[in-house]
């Protein structure tokens, strides 16, 4: 079965154009769907600037036009469709499939999917110290070392719960009033494998399965998927090299400044730094929230179309089926 789908709105309403492109459709044995686009903001943006539309095929017809102009239209597409072996025997070719419909639901909801995914991720970060005061170590070694894939975990990097003080900097770091990393475990920061391995004891408390960065990180991605969907995902996409700037050297210029103070070998004029948990914090909420921003409206451009067609799809669908 074929279709044709004729879009209008209350401003745009024309019966008798509609009634004469039904009979059309009558005629042509083709299955006729009217809609409205009032209130939809998708089809409000597609066809509101020159509506009533008509999509037949691959053939859309934007006002004015002429049932002239509809007829070649749909002679056009039947005849393209005839090309295709066995579409005319297909009774289903209307009928949302099980993945369409997931599909549909995805494109409409993905911005709430993907930031409850961040949230989760950060907030399960939290409950291997947890774990960990608790007397549940096996458990909490199973979530740190899953963490541990994608994180560093070094130990003056993070934050702690349950201990003295919130983080342990690294006595490079110059923060006053805290004791430091080399102050409370007697080793020295150069040593990688035992910063990232120890979690922390009663006294000093457990770190945060993530480092403070990305802590900011996976908050600040969350957060502009909420902000992007509370605004009705208006924000347009931005350069690329706008994201660069904003988001991507200040997190490296603050991330890889510290490597001459973790390692030897490095040119005597490049100076040994560590950063600070503000500093951070700061880089990871401008690299998370600019880079959401960058990457929710992009991917909302890929999911209008998406919606549309399989929008249309389930009106033609739903048509189809109340004449049955």
């Amino acid at each position: 079965m074929r279709s044709l789908t004729y879009y209008f709105s209350r401003n745009n309403y024309n019966p008798e154009q509609m009634e004469l492109i039904k009979d059309l459709c009558r005629q042509k044995g083709l299955l006729f769907v009217d809609q409205n686009i009032d209130g939809d903001p998708l089809l409000e943006q597609r066809f509101g600037a020159k509506n009533p539309v008509v999509l037949v095929g691959a053939y859309r017809i934007s006002q004015p036009f002429t049932l002239t102009e509809v007829e070649v239209a749909v002679n056009a597409a039947i005849e393209r469709n005839d090309r295709e072996p066995g579409i005319q025997e297909r009774h289903d070719l209307f009928q949302m499939t099980r993945s369409e419909k997931y599909a549909l639901w995805f494109s409409k909801s993905y911005v709430w999917v993907i930031s409850t995914i961040l949230f989760l991720f950060l907030v399960f970060s939290f409950l291997p110290p947890i774990l960990m005061k608790a007397g549940n170590t096996n458990l909490a070694s199973g979530f740190y070392g899953f963490y541990r894939l994608l994180c560093h975990q070094l130990f003056y990097r993070s934050f702690f719960i349950g201990g003295e003080q919130i983080i342990y900097p690294r006595e490079l770091a110059h923060l006053q009033g805290y004791l430091t990393y080399e102050q409370v475990v007697g080793k020295q920061a150069e040593d990688l494998y035992f910063a990232r391995n120890f979690q922390g004891n009663e006294k000093l408390g457990y770190k945060v399965a993530l480092c403070q960065r990305d802590v900011a990180i996976y908050f600040a991605l969350g957060l502009s998927g909420v902000l992007f969907e509370i605004t009705k995902r208006r924000a347009k996409p931005f350069r690329w090299y706008v994201w660069i700037i904003l988001a991507v050297i200040p997190i490296g210029v603050d991330g890889f400044s510290q490597l001459p103070g973790l390692a030897q070998g490095w040119p005597l004029w490049l100076p040994a730094r560590e950063s600070t948990p503000f500093l951070r914090i700061i880089t990871g909420v401008l690299f998370g929230f600019i880079t959401g921003w960058y990457v929710f409206p992009l991917m909302e451009e890929s999911m209008k179309e998406v919606r549309f067609q399989l929008g249309r799809k389930k009106q033609i669908s739903l048509r189809a089926e109340s004449m049955e």
